[in-house]
């Protein structure tokens, strides 16, 4: 008598039982699907990544992060989708993305008010390495998100230079890298805690396809204390009377109450990387599932936030022939059901466990005017996990 199909679920958990999980930064782990071995969005085979941290004298702390899809975006285009979860941000050269289904440049992330000298940046790189842009060949739109570090930075000093985001795209690597209070997350902060940048992986198994997610997050999401949730606990209500931020007094007029509003309201910026074969069609919808990752940790996506997501294949390359055509993609896009659902489930979990990465990696720290913002308190939190049976002692 022949078997019954299983689920995808059950498929998922066989999986988990038989492969175990690789070592993660985060010092738990938790979902359906084993991280990688770095647990980071480099898990993905041809990603980069870099940072540029600016922190100097009392009032400069912002920085810059770059994700590559591969080593020459231009001339090797991935395949890619963009989604605005919610609207009050800025991520540049997305209608491109939107329009032609693809990613030509680095994703640079940053501070609100350095987009346009890292966007300069940018063309300066492109420039460097492809010189006909511009002379005969097609212009960059790149593509640069920001995120507000107003309150621990002096973002009237526009701290990072088109020269620092060269810098930046040509010291990108593979393999591990920081995350916390690095690069673009410098100056960024969440739940009221220190955050910044966060990433995580997931792998599905052999039998659905073997592929890899990664996430890379700038967190700087301003939702309320209280609304903090780590796998199931609610750590925010726990740690809700104390380890408040000081604010300077030009911004609250007590020095621990938060701005009103929506520069109180915060942002965070999500990179979804895969080498599963995705149409933009696809990694858009992929990005929409990053969103269920960031609602299991508490976040609500304010009037004020600017959560944009950009979401990419590695495998699915626009090559550029030698007189500047783009030829699209000759394999076939990816039309398993259930390794499209293990995918968008492992988008999900790769997203929290980022955004949780941000938070445990990020420390105390204080800026201008005297602004602190306190790194979570994370073995009382881990204890706080441990107790409730989230995770495993």
């Amino acid at each position: 008598m022949p078997k019954a199909p299983l689920t995808v679920a059950a498929l998922l958990l066989a999986a988990l039982a038989t492969t175990g999980r690789a070592p993660a930064v985060l010092p738990f782990h938790f979902g359906l699907f084993p991280s990688g071995p770095l647990d980071a969005i480099t898990d993905v085979p041809g990603v980069l990544v870099s940072h540029v941290t600016k922190s100097e004298g009392s009032s400069i702390r912002t920085g810059a992060t770059a994700v590559l899809p591969n080593a020459d975006p231009w001339d090797e285009k991935v395949s890619a989708g963009f989604l605005a979860f919610n609207g009050n941000g800025e991520m540049t050269g997305t209608h491109w993305i939107e329009e032609s289904g693809y990613l030509e440049d680095p994703v640079v992330l940053t501070d609100t008010l350095d987009v346009g000298r890292a966007d300069d940046g940018v063309v300066s790189w492109t420039i460097e390495h492809h010189p006909a842009v511009g002379r005969g060949d097609d212009v960059p739109l790149p593509v640069v998100a920001e995120c507000d570090d107003g309150l621990l930075n002096d973002i009237q000093a526009r701290a990072v230079s088109p020269q620092d985001v060269v810098r930046l795209l040509d010291t990108a690597h593979g393999g591990q890298f920081e995350r916390g209070s690095v690069g673009a997350g410098t100056g960024m902060n969440a739940f009221g805690f220190k955050a910044g940048i966060g990433s995580s992986s997931r792998v599905l198994p052999a039998s659905l396809g073997g592929y890899t997610v990664g996430v890379l997050v700038n967190d700087n999401t301003g939702s309320g204390r209280r609304l903090l949730t780590i796998v199931g606990v609610p750590v925010g209500e726990k740690l809700a009377d104390e380890l408040h931020p000081i604010y300077p007094k030009k911004i609250a007029r007590a020095g621990h109450e938060a701005p009103r509003g929506r520069l109180g309201e915060g942002s965070i910026i999500i990179v979804v990387a895969t080498n599963a074969p995705l149409s933009g069609r696809q990694l858009r919808a992929l990005a929409l599932r990053a969103g269920m990752g960031m609602a299991r940790t508490g976040l609500t996506s304010f009037v004020g936030s600017g959560d944009l997501i950009v979401a990419f294949s590695t495998s699915r390359i626009f090559h550029r022939t030698a007189d500047f055509v783009v030829q699209p993609p000759s394999e076939p896009i990816l039309e398993d059901d259930d390794a499209l659902d293990a995918l968008y489930t492992a988008t999900a979990e790769a997203t929290q466990a980022s955004i949780y990465d941000a938070l445990f990696e990020s420390k105390t720290t204080v800026g201008r005017d005297g602004a602190t913002v306190y790194g979570l308190p994370t073995e009382r939190v881990l204890q706080m996990l441990r107790a409730a049976s989230a995770i495993s002692p």
